[in-house]
């Protein structure tokens, strides 16, 4: 199964957490809707699954739901580079998935979170195209969108660093890190609540810190290093994670091939969807610019890659 849904019980807790009220939701959604038929710069949305992930996210503040699902538009726009020809047929996509794994997982923690694992496969190979793994990654992000029908916890991240090489870190520069981290913190809703690093070295470090200052204080404090995978299922039950880190839910290629075939089927949405974004030149007020968007300034504006 690609994504287990929580249970009932399980789901009782994860709307306590989310601050969604069984008895009010489908009159938030309805607000939403209303609010984005009077967004002249943002696309028709008539998606009520999505919108209610949108509410989850916010915690049900409608004023941070509407400011999310703005920037889930406005990010299509500004960053073409990772949202458009979302084909995982294409070579330069398809080339990626032999070589770097993201699945999320099909189990959930005992909090209802989902877990993501991000992972090289050798270290001799060249680093990919950054963007484009970066694409990858959000492509993913949007069919959960589509398929966790019920809301998550969160998300928790495994990065495994086992073939991370200065030569594979210098291809991140600050300005993509940067775009990547806004969108994922500022434009999809599912919050990321933990990141969990395994197969540690000194270069872990250097990555992490370089990172820091473009992730929120909160997910700062999160970030959790594991020498030994033992200390990693205080946090992850052992049941739902890969045979490599010593789980029982299968070895990751397969899993990794399920997700990639998934995304092969949704290759016509992916193609509609090149279309549904905010229209910069309709937004009331003043157009949402590059340095609005990612606060790029002093010695980091040297380095945006246009």
């Amino acid at each position: 199964m690609l994504l287990i849904q929580p249970t009932e019980e399980m789901s009782k807790q994860i709307r306590v957490e989310l601050n969604e009220n069984v008895a009010t939701r489908d009159k938030d959604v309805e607000v939403i809707k209303e609010w984005l038929s009077k967004q002249p710069h943002l696309p028709e949305f008539d998606d009520d699954y999505r919108l209610m992930t949108f509410l989850r996210g916010s915690k049900f503040s409608l004023e941070k739901c509407k400011k999310k699902l703005d920037m889930y538009f406005t990010m299509r726009t500004a960053i073409p580079e990772f949202f458009t020809n979302r084909d995982i047929t294409r070579p330069e996509l398809r080339d990626i998935t032999k070589i770097i794994q993201v699945p999320p997982l099909a189990g959930l923690t005992e909090n209802g979170r989902r877990v993501i694992i991000m992972r090289g496969i050798d270290k001799d190979l060249p680093t990919p195209n950054v963007a484009e793994v970066m694409k990858l990654v959000l492509m993913i992000g949007d069919v959960r969108l589509k398929e966790e029908l019920v809301g998550v916890a969160g998300d928790v991240y495994v990065l495994d660093a086992s073939v991370a090489t200065p030569a594979h870190f210098a291809k991140f520069t600050p300005a993509i890190v940067k775009k990547f981290l806004v969108c994922v913190q500022e434009a999809y809703p599912v919050k990321l609540k933990e990141v969990h690093v395994v197969n540690v070295s000194p270069l872990v470090d250097t990555i992490v810190n370089f990172v820091k200052p473009f992730i929120k204080e909160k997910i700062r404090n999160r970030i959790f290093m594991h020498s030994d995978l033992k200390t990693l299922y205080d946090y992850i039950p052992r049941e739902i994670l890969p045979t490599e880190y010593g789980g029982d839910a299968g070895p990751i290629q397969a899993i990794h091939e399920t997700w990639v075939k998934k995304l092969e089927e949704y290759g016509p949405w992916f193609a509609e969807q090149e279309s549904v974004k905010a229209n910069e030149a309709l937004r009331p007020g003043k157009p949402k610019t590059h340095d609005d968007l990612f606060g790029l300034d002093g010695s980091f504006r040297q380095l945006v890659i246009d």
